[in-house]
């Protein structure tokens, strides 16, 4: 699929010249990305007004699946036409402590992700439908991502870092300060077609022990984004915890969750001015 790059002004200006903030959706982004919110199953083009009340699931998969999932459902009509027919929900796995930041790789045909608390990071692989512990120590790590050559970025809690994992083995360090002060804990990261390496940086994994190491903040929470040299500019820190991030498909935007205000999930989103 061709990719619009954005353009070189945009990566050498200031960012928080060229970057404006904007609320984009008032919704429960995390907590019900991750859940599961059974229903019965919905005409094509609906969506239900309200969430759906919840129903015991059979995960043995002794009983068959009957299409189209029930609960499979679009909270928002425009999100209608990504659910598929004919396909369910599968539980691959169960027995992490708290499972993140899944990133797939087409190449080993595997979908690696953290367990968090347990330092390790898992992999299932497609051709047997294997789990194996894939990295442990893993620095306490949290969210995942390939780049266009095929290199796993990993955002960890306990090394309070960026890392690429080389193709000979060796590890690199993308980010760790800024302005000579530490990272909170880094916790998720989307790389743009340009070549940077974009990630958020809430403190959750400084808040305690069980997702890291107990810290003090040296900075405030925010988004950066580390360029193919190596440079590390700040995005925005007009955010309270930001979570996950994503770009549009263009790469002309880029969409943060702010899990930060108690009992609210809300979604930002960059763009050029």
């Amino acid at each position: 699929m061709p990719q619009t790059l954005i353009d070189s002004s945009f990566a050498s200006e200031p960012l928080s010249r060229t970057l404006k903030r904007r609320t984009l959706l008032a919704a429960a982004l995390g907590a019900a990305a991750a859940a599961s919110i059974p229903a019965r199953a919905q005409p094509p083009g609906t969506a239900p007004s309200t969430v759906p009340p919840s129903a015991p699931r059979d995960w043995s998969g002794r009983e068959p699946a009957r299409y189209p999932d029930p609960d499979l459902v679009a909270l928002d009509p425009r999100f209608q036409k990504y659910v598929v027919f004919n396909t369910a929900i599968v539980r691959l796995y169960t027995g992490a402590l708290w499972s993140e930041g899944p990133a797939w790789n087409a190449v080993g045909r595997y979908v690696v992700w953290s367990d968090i608390p347990n330092n390790r990071q898992l992999r299932f692989i497609e051709d047997d439908a294997r789990v194996t512990t894939f990295r442990q120590p893993s620095g306490n790590s949290n969210g995942n991502t390939f780049d266009f050559e095929g290199r796993q970025l990993s955002c960890e809690h306990g090394g309070r870092r960026v890392a690429r994992y080389e193709h000979d083995g060796k590890v690199t360090t993308i980010a760790e300060r800024y302005n000579g002060k530490r990272l909170n804990s880094p916790n998720d990261i989307a790389v743009h077609a340009d070549g940077s390496v974009w990630f958020t940086d809430p403190t959750y994994g400084i808040n305690g022990d069980y997702e890291g190491e107990r810290a003090q903040s040296e900075l405030k929470p925010a988004v950066y984004r580390v360029d193919p040299s190596g440079r590390i500019a700040l995005v925005t820190d007009e955010v309270d915890q930001p979570n996950g991030v994503c770009f549009s498909p263009d790469h002309k935007k880029v969409y943060i969750a702010d899990t930060g205000a108690p009992g609210v999930r809300r979604s930002r989103t960059l763009s050029r001015s």
